[in-house]
């Protein structure tokens, strides 16, 4: 029997030579202007000479209004070119792919006193609503992200993903729970895809139908009136219709909470089922595009299962590439062990303090990052 894991995958003439994907991780070590670093480009490195078949970058804001944070990556202007392709080409140099994720953070921008979002709503503690965006700011969004995208491909990215789910911008929209307008883009479900297909769209008259373009999308938010299974099952098919060449499945928004949040605190048990596996096998079964799926993943009998499964078509991982970065190397190599995250989110703290990178628990890694 042949070892799935270790099978090559095409996404729009885009060959991956595994079915390992690095999912999108906010890193913290953009400059505070939000161009590359070295730093930053030698994590993409240090992941591609790991062996992964995919290395999907930290989020990076197409307009200023849509930073979610500190030491963030920009995509919205062209003095980020240069400092992107030092860092594809240092991946590419080990044979692994490269795709820039293209993000909004609507009301959970970093800049209260700007943020917008499809309805005004709170974003965090002590901060006021956001404000909800006119047609026009609309419009401009949708513009900043087929820019970013050109930008990308320009700069020797081997594809994009647009950022569709944990609450950011296009997942605000998409829900029912922040979205409450009663125009074009509110109401019923078609009309809150409204601004991730138009994006879709910008997108592609940008780069053309050869470059590959992929989402990522909630399987549901788990709050209430929030994106369902559902509304993503038909979303993804209306997606595939528009041109997107691969869906990413993830799920959950801030505000379901810490055992459902798009970073859940859970820790999953071997052998028992991952976070998301049954909405991958549902949204499978209607999917001739490729599916990608993130979540609760900690070793390669899981991994190779859900390929044998078809459950999806590639394994994503985040954290236990924090703790771990060679993890997959090894698991390609025949190494059965389990990853030794835990799921405590402890990495969070150095990110978000502008330490970037690592896991606490790992104390070389810790004592790498003192200063």
């Amino acid at each position: 029997m042949p070892n799935r894991i270790s099978t090559p995958l095409a996404i729009n003439g885009m060959t991956l030579r595994n079915r390992f994907v690095r999912s999108a991780t906010h890193e913290g070590l953009a400059s505070r202007e939000g161009v590359y670093t070295p730093e930053l480009a030698a994590v993409y490195e240090r992941l591609g000479r790991a062996g992964l078949g995919l290395v999907v970058t930290g989020h990076a804001f197409v307009s200023p209004e849509g930073r979610a944070g500190r030491n963030q990556a920009a995509a919205d202007s062209d003095g980020c070119i240069g400092p992107w392709r030092e860092a594809a080409d240092r991946v590419h140099a080990s044979g692994t792919k490269i795709v820039l994720q293209l993000a909004h953070a609507g009301g959970a921008a970093a800049d209260a006193a700007s943020a917008v979002g499809p309805s005004p709503f709170v974003s965090g503690r002590n901060r006021p609503p956001c404000r909800e965006a006119s047609a026009g700011e609309i419009a401009h969004i949708v513009r900043n992200f087929a820019e970013a995208a050109l930008r990308a491909k320009r700069a020797g990215f081997d594809g994009v993903q647009l950022h569709a789910a944990h609450g950011y911008l296009i997942s605000q929209f998409l829900s029912g729970f922040y979205n409450h307008r009663s125009d074009a883009y509110g109401g019923t479900p078609e009309n809150r895809a409204r601004l991730l297909l138009e994006i879709l769209g910008a997108v592609r008259t940008e780069v053309g139908r050869d470059y590959p373009v992929l989402a990522k999308i909630n399987c549901e938010d788990f709050a209430p009136g929030g994106f369902s299974a559902a509304e993503c099952i038909r979303l993804c098919r209306e997606l595939e219709r528009h041109g997107l060449d691969a869906v990413e499945l993830s799920g959950g928004i801030p505000e379901a909470g810490p055992l459902q949040s798009p970073v859940r605190t859970v820790d999953p048990q071997p052998d028992g089922p991952v976070y998301y596996e049954e909405y991958a096998r549902e949204l499978r079964r209607g999917l001739s595009i490729p599916l990608l799926l993130v979540g609760g993943i900690r070793d390669a009998a899981a991994a190779e299962r859900l390929l044998a499964e078809e459950i999806c078509d590639g394994v994503s991982l985040s954290r236990p590439l924090i703790r771990d970065p060679e993890i997959v190397r090894r698991w390609l190599a025949g190494e059965t062990a389990r990853s030794t995250c835990v799921s405590c989110n402890g990495c969070f703290r150095p990110i978000l303090t502008g330490r970037g990178l690592f896991c606490p628990r790992d104390q070389r890694g810790a004592r790498n990052h003192e200063s």
